[in-house]
């Protein structure tokens, strides 16, 4: 590495753009204290087993006493994994960090008898006690919550069986880690200056969108060749993950392991199967952008190689993060003068490290505990993709922090069904500002290709990964075993019927399967779907009707986990019981095209 391009130390960043995690722990021995502090208080906590139906006074303290060991906890660990995250290299950092992590997994043992047991009450006393008892009625949607899925919850011995069996359960997303991350290696190919490099997955992105088509070739064939190369131990550690899910369903006594998972939401069948339905409906847009892409990229036959790369040239100018941050000041005013005023707030007190360092955890996230500041980790590198990073995570920490000065610690959190509404909405903004304001038709037709793609990649292709979750679990429930051949036959037919008769199919692609690491969490995926098309109704919703649509989604982001993820989406403006969402988004992606084409004619 040359020296101009030499990574800077942390000491030499200046502090102006580091976050201030010092509002946190002040010292070590500050940290130590409340590590101390969360081990006394878990160990105490153990106290309530067997109480928790003495009476109505009982469970209320062991239920302040739970939010307030895992409080105290929370804080102790975000501190650490972000103290490590500045500078991996640090040992200390390591060390405490290692040790949160630790501290996590016994509090976890020491509360696990709570849920089983407070399920073991019968319902009318829970009932009568949180009507009569107005201090236990902020816990009133938390019980009823659980009341619900009482069913799913085995004896307390069995749990605590299923609990040591946790860790070997995960078993199957270990190994495809180690495989995937420690092992696979993906040979060296010739990136765009003719230098040989080695493949990772850290670039294998940029080189499907370089302009050279040799060098997509090269890192799209090598990729895939080395999972074909061990194509019957991951399609071996897939089925048994599958398998896995399969059977905790029917052991919790769920129809199926889709039913499983969406049931910690109370997310509807419905809402998964009709994001697929009406996808499926509208795959011909789909299908028209892929041949407009063919015909743009100016290529007799159009290959998998070919998907990500860019349509329209446009110079990639240095984006100052000042000059990032007042774009994005001007692009949520639709949000109003209180929540530009909070975010400023916010940047000025040191929720952001802005910039790349040695041993700097690499992406982006917006992180916190309840009592904290909502931090931002960034790695920004001046360019014009990278405000909507910016835009995306403080999107995610103003949600925290409008979530956490109404709500109780209990309902600090997030659904990740809710999550990335908050961060989505803010990038449609971003984008909807800079479209509105674009002078030249060439800078415009770059914009809608990034809208277009952000499009493909989270409501297509997340939806497809969708309906392959869905056909390999139904199979594996139907008594079916997954092979390789089976995976990429099923794999393979979804990726031809998603992309259309435009592109020329290899042996490579049905095993795409293989690489994707949130198979290993099971149904997960569809949400990246329903939170894009949800961001897009409430954005435009913001920008078409102005303060009461603002209104209720400034509403929706305060609301936190305070009820069903459905339902706090319904009150922001989109309902996702229905399918008007899903259709309006895919409206929208059909618009974008026509626009798109109107101007490269």
């Amino acid at each position: 590495m040359s020296e101009g391009k030499k990574l800077r130390t942390r000491e030499q960043i200046d502090p102006q753009y580091k976050w201030n995690i010092e509002e946190m722990y002040a010292a070590q021995e500050d940290w130590e204290q409340d590590f101390a502090e969360a081990e006394k208080m878990a160990e105490a906590f153990t106290g309530f087993s067997g109480k928790l139906g003495e009476s109505a006074e009982t469970l209320l303290q062991a239920l302040q006493a739970r939010d307030a060991v895992w409080l105290k906890a929370e804080r102790v660990y975000v501190y650490a994994q972000m103290k490590s995250d500045e500078d991996n290299t640090v040992s200390l950092s390591q060390e405490r960090s290692r040790r949160a992590q630790g501290l996590f997994a016994k509090i976890s043992t020491a509360t696990s008898f709570f849920v089983p047991e407070l399920m073991e009450l019968p319902e009318e006393t829970l009932f009568r006690w949180l009507s009569e008892h107005p201090e236990l009625g902020v816990y009133d949607y938390l019980i009823r919550n659980l009341m619900r899925q009482k069913k799913h919850v085995l004896p307390k011995e069995q749990e605590q069986i299923l609990a040591q069996f946790s860790e070997v359960a995960g078993a199957p997303r270990q190994i495809f880690s180690m495989i995937n991350n420690a092992d696979m290696k993906f040979g060296t190919i010739r990136d765009d200056d003719g230098a040989e490099v080695e493949l990772t997955h850290g670039n294998y992105i940029s080189m499907m969108e370089s302009r050279n088509r040799e060098v997509r070739r090269q890192a799209y064939e090598s990729l895939y060749r080395a999972y074909t190369a061990q194509k019957n131990t991951l399609a071996a550690t897939y089925f048994y993950n599958v398998k896995k899910n399969v059977v905790s369903s029917g052991i919790r006594h769920y129809d199926s392991a889709l039913l499983a998972e969406l049931d910690g939401d109370f997310i509807p069948e419905s809402v998964y199967r009709n994001l697929i339905r009406v996808i499926n409906e509208h795959l011909g847009a789909m299908h028209r952008y892929v041949k407009l892409r063919k015909k743009l990229l100016g290529v007799d036959e159009l290959h998998m190689y070919d998907i990500y790369a860019p349509l329209v040239d446009m110079p990639d100018r240095d984006v100052p993060y000042e000059q990032a941050l007042e774009t994005v000041r001007e692009a949520l005013a639709p949000l109003g003068e209180q929540y530009v005023q909070d975010l400023n707030r916010g940047l000025e007190a040191g929720w952001v490290d802005v910039y790349e360092n040695e041993g700097k955890t690499s992406g982006a996230y917006s992180f916190g505990s309840y009592d904290s500041m909502p931090y931002v980790l960034l790695n920004y590198n001046n360019k014009f993709k990278d405000a909507f990073t910016v835009i995306h995570e403080l999107g995610h920490s103003m949600n925290s922090l409008y979530t956490r000065k109404k709500q109780p610690y209990i309902y600090g959190g997030h659904s990740i069904f809710t999550a990335e509404v908050a961060s989505t909405v803010n990038e449609c903004l971003l984008m909807q500002h800079l479209l509105k304001n674009c002078q030249d038709p060439k800078e415009e037709a770059w914009l809608l290709n990034i809208y277009i793609e952000e499009f493909r990649a989270t409501v297509f292709r997340q939806t497809m990964f969708a309906e392959f979750e869905l056909a390999a679990h139904e199979a594996v429930q139907n008594g079916e075993a997954l092979t390789p051949e089976r995976l990429c036959e099923m794999y393979g037919a979804l990726n031809q019927k998603y992309f259309g008769e435009e592109v020329v199919y290899d042996d490579l692609i049905p095993m795409e399967w293989a690489r994707i690491p949130h198979f290993y969490n099971a149904f997960y995926v569809y949400k990246y779907a329903t939170g894009y098309s949800a961001a897009v109704a409430i954005s435009t919703k913001i920008l078409e009707e102005g303060a009461p649509a603002r209104d209720a989604y400034l509403e929706f982001l305060a609301a936190g986990d305070s009820d069903y993820p459905i339902e706090l989406l319904r009150r922001a403006g989109a309902d996702m019981s229905t399918t008007e969402v899903t259709e309006s988004a895919c409206r929208t992606f059909e618009a974008l095209i026509d626009r798109l084409e109107e101007l490269v004619q």
